[in-house]
């Protein structure tokens, strides 16, 4: 069964439920948190859920649920896309597509 949750708050809070507590950040090739730092060759994208705005392109989103290949570590990553995409590496943008 496909789920898809109507806000991109929505989709966080459901996914903190699911046990996706950690949020990540993009440096590079490497997905970064407080506690970590994960080479794109150690976490997998578990399920993304995209939006786009309606009025505003800007308002375009994507969130990601990760988890560490270890499974030690899962969490959300937020990112802009389309117009308002954020800078990524060759290998970071075929990661994620």
């Amino acid at each position: 069964m496909e789920v898809h949750y109507d806000t991109v708050s929505n989709a966080i809070e459901a996914l903190r439920k699911q046990g996706f507590t950690t949020d990540f950040n993009i440096e590079g090739n490497y997905l970064v948190s407080e506690k970590n730092r994960l080479h794109l060759d150690d976490f997998s994208i578990v399920d993304v859920y995209r939006y786009e705005g309606n009025t505003d392109p800007a308002d375009e989103a994507a969130v990601y649920a990760i988890a560490s290949n270890d499974g030690k570590e899962k969490g959300v990553l937020v990112t802009g896309y389309g117009v308002s995409s954020d800078p990524l590496s060759t290998e970071m943008l075929q990661k994620l597509k």
